[in-house]
């Protein structure tokens, strides 16, 4: 396909892009990178204060609520900010698109790329928590849904790019509807609690939020949602992964030629 060859050829571009973008990010600040990995490391501790030892929650099966709430919450984190960094990409790398014959399909790439040293970050630091409390990760689990989160990415900034710089209040929109999509998604919740609705509970397993949440947290709490139920979930995952990636191509290629008269 066009777009992976793409990608592919101007992979050393990425890369350098990427850890620019990174960088440039905090080129003010006497801490420089160092805010980048602080700030989301500092939000989670405050919910595993709040919820740990002041609510005294504990999660499923008596398990430390650290353990079950920090794997969750380093991959909403990486969706969350992957998203809303790539949508918002094109926009601000508006001179690139005007001035510069440059292949502008791996901008959300690079944005993803730079969002993702404080993701690794996160989910290094999840790992390490979980292990100190003696819950040992399935890596290839772990793995695999590290790689199906950034496929998710890619698909889904492959639509939502192109739209955020079409019509720039898409972006204020798409920052609304993942602010409702972190509470929606059980992450400081346990989809436990919607065990006496099945319907509901099975549409809620089906979305890609809640199957790479899920898919992280089982690497370290057991449970495997990748094969539950013959790997129904799986299916539909990519399945809808797939579709998002082949509309999100379409819409985008259509919009490309758009993008330098209205930035």
């Amino acid at each position: 396909m066009e777009f992976i060859k793409t990608v592919w050829k101007n992979k050393k571009l990425i890369g350098q892009l990427g850890k620019n973008d990174f960088r440039n990010r905090f080129a003010n600040t006497s801490l420089g990178s160092i805010w980048g990995f602080l700030q989301p490391f500092v939000f989670m501790i405050m919910y595993v204060i709040v919820f740990q030892f002041i609510f005294k929650q504990s999660g499923p099966e008596g398990a430390p609520y650290v353990v079950w709430f920090m794997p969750g919450m380093a991959m909403w984190m990486c969706l969350n900010d992957g998203i809303i960094g790539a949508s918002g990409s094109i926009r601000g790398y508006s001179y690139l698109v005007k001035k510069v014959v440059f292949p502008v399909d791996i901008i959300p790439i690079i944005s993803i790329l730079a969002n993702s040293f404080v993701a690794l970050f996160l989910f290094l630091i999840s790992a390490v928590v979980c292990i100190f409390f003696g819950f040992q990760p399935n890596i290839l689990l772990a793995l695999y849904a590290i790689i199906a989160a950034y496929c998710f990415l890619i698909a889904f900034t492959r639509f939502t790019s192109a739209l955020s710089t079409v019509v720039p209040d898409f972006l204020n929109l798409l920052g609304i509807i993942m602010q409702l999509g972190m509470w929606a998604t059980p992450i400081v919740w346990d989809i436990s609690m919607l065990s006496g609705h099945q319907t509901i509970t099975k549409i809620m397993e089906c979305m890609p939020f809640t199957y790479l949440v899920t898919a992280y947290r089982n690497s370290f709490m057991g449970g495997n949602i990748v094969t539950q139920g013959h790997g129904i979930y799986t299916i539909v995952f990519w399945v809808i992964t797939i579709g998002i990636f082949l509309w999100g191509n379409y819409i985008f290629k259509k919009s490309k030629k758009d993008f330098a008269d209205v930035l």
